[in-house]
């Protein structure tokens, strides 16, 4: 499974249907997550450019664009953003990787 980072920022119609009634919206989000074979490790939410954060494995990159792509569909986020994220290993070993590309910058 690989992991993402999932950043999504409310519309004005949202937050004000979450002001009238507020709810846990990870309890909607869980089970289409579910569907396309992702599990959620947590979420949060948060101030600044995005309203919500959600960490999810999902079985690949075609599973993360469609849970985004259903998320913006939906109307209730104004923004959405889905960031790859690997860990410390595959950090290190890209790094290796990169080392040994034998890239060289413009002169």
């Amino acid at each position: 499974m690989s992991h993402y980072l999932l950043q999504a920022a409310y519309t004005p119609e949202a937050w004000a249907a979450q002001l009238k009634n507020p709810q846990d919206r990870t309890e909607a989000l869980r089970p289409a997550i579910e569907r396309l074979g992702g599990r959620m490790e947590c979420a949060y939410m948060s101030f600044g450019e995005y309203d919500i954060m959600v960490v999810v494995d999902m079985p690949d990159n075609v599973s993360a664009a469609a849970f985004s792509i259903a998320a913006a569909a939906g109307g209730a986020v104004k923004a959405i953003k889905t960031t790859p994220l690997t860990t410390m290993e595959e950090g290190i070993e890209a790094m290796r990787k990169g080392a040994a590309a034998g890239y060289r910058p413009p002169a």
